[in-house]
């Protein structure tokens, strides 16, 4: 499923789309097409092209003058996310998340002993896991109320910060081999990983870490220490998971 690169997958999709007929899709494609958009007539020709802006939809698609956007993943460690610290901390304030629970949190983030990035004496996750799992514990306590994680799947997936067009679906893999997932079934997904036990911190299935703990000082990578990182692992094991406990659930 997995052969090429992320940013090669999206023109590969572009081009699945691009100035085709309806009708001449293949069955999953048009399973797409008839899921999220309401048309004239499968004989309607859709337009189909890369988003250019840092935004959530990575391609947009275009049917009878309605704009839908698609997020387009593949392999193991997606990020979906990523953002300054300072803009992270607003949202966290902004969510009413106790203020000393945000410290404890930008101590895991940098693991250098301060709250700014400062310190000089920086440590792995690894190793500041060791002594302060009981701090990552009540994060993790904050980080997962419904209503926040909720919060977070908007800004992190689905709208963001900027995005003209809220995604109206995921995909997953590549053109000959994909599934895709609505907003509401990313939604359900990620929620019910809320109790989870991690060693990290998460939001839901979505885990929280430093775009680079640059431990060794990099000059090349220092900027990244000052931004957080989202990733969603296991996006398509998530997937079989949530369908299968669908279908046992009825």
């Amino acid at each position: 499923m997995c052969k090429t690169n992320g940013y090669d997958n999206e023109y590969a999709f572009v081009k699945l789309f691009n100035q085709k007929h309806i009708k001449d899709l293949d069955p999953k494609s048009r399973e797409l097409i008839d899921t999220i958009f309401n048309y004239e007539s499968d004989l309607s020709i859709i337009t189909c092209w890369k988003n250019h802006y840092q935004q959530k939809a990575d391609i947009l698609i275009k049917i009878e003058n309605h704009i839908k956007g698609i997020s387009i993943k593949k392999g193991i460690k997606n990020s979906v996310h990523a953002e300054g610290i300072s803009y992270f901390v607003d949202f966290l304030k902004d969510s009413n998340i106790p203020l000393n629970v945000i410290k404890e949190y930008l101590k895991f983030h940098y693991a250098d002993g301060t709250i700014n990035g400062k310190g000089k004496k920086r440590i792995s996750t690894d190793d500041y896991k060791l002594n302060h799992q009981d701090k990552i514990d009540e994060i993790n306590y904050y980080f997962n109320n419904e209503q926040f994680i909720i919060k977070c799947i908007n800004r992190f997936i689905i709208t963001g910060v900027n995005s003209a067009y809220p995604i109206s679906a995921l995909i997953y893999g590549e053109p000959n081999d994909y599934i895709f997932i609505l907003p509401k079934e990313i939604q359900e997904m990620i929620v019910k990983k809320k109790d989870m036990k991690s060693t990290g911190i998460h939001i839901g299935s979505l885990q929280v870490q430093p775009k680079n703990r640059c431990l060794n000082n990099n000059p090349k990578y220092e900027k990244d220490r000052y931004c957080i990182q989202i990733k969603w692992y296991n996006l398509f094991d998530n997937y079989i998971e949530y369908k299968y406990n669908q279908k046992v659930d009825k």
